[in-house]
């Protein structure tokens, strides 16, 4: 079987809402320019977007890591555990800035890759996945994560 396919009878028949998700995020984003783009953009904003909430508070970016990873276990359990492995990279990478300048860096990253994103959708000819479902903005690291999986043949 193909990695991130189902594998047994009973999933063949049903597919899983992971693979929805990802059918329908992959729409919009066929191009191989706008999935380089995401697969640099999308890391950085949830890296951006962590060291926002950091900045507030660590706990309040440990917090919104806990929620995050209980949708995508309810989704594929080999999905949150690369986003456990990724989030906790980033909240490593957090605690090692100086605190004082956590907002800043992470509003510059933010800034920056968001503008990559939309190049990427401008070059795609497709608006974000997310203009249509806000879940889609927990989807793109899954996307970004399914490319590498799928290279690796990591089943999803």
């Amino acid at each position: 079987m193909e990695p991130g396919n189902p594998t047994n009878t009973a999933q063949t028949t049903q597919t899983r809402q992971i693979d929805l998700l990802l059918a329908k995020y992959s729409e919009s984003h066929l191009n191989p320019t706008n999935e380089l783009i995401h697969c640099v953009c999308v890391p950085a904003i949830v890296l951006s977007f962590l060291g926002l909430i950091w900045a507030a508070h660590p706990l309040a970016a440990v917090l919104v890591t806990v929620i995050s990873l209980i949708y995508y276990m309810s989704l594929s359990i080999s999905f949150a555990v690369g986003m456990l492995a990724m989030s906790a990279s980033m909240l490593w990478i957090l605690s090692q800035l100086p605190q004082q300048w956590v907002w800043q860096i992470s509003l510059g990253i933010f800034v920056v890759a968001w503008i990559g994103q939309f190049i990427g959708h401008k070059i795609e000819g497709k608006k974000p996945s997310f203009f249509d479902d806000l879940r889609f903005l927990l989807i793109g690291p899954l996307f970004v994560l399914g490319v590498l999986y799928r290279r690796l043949r990591i089943a999803y």
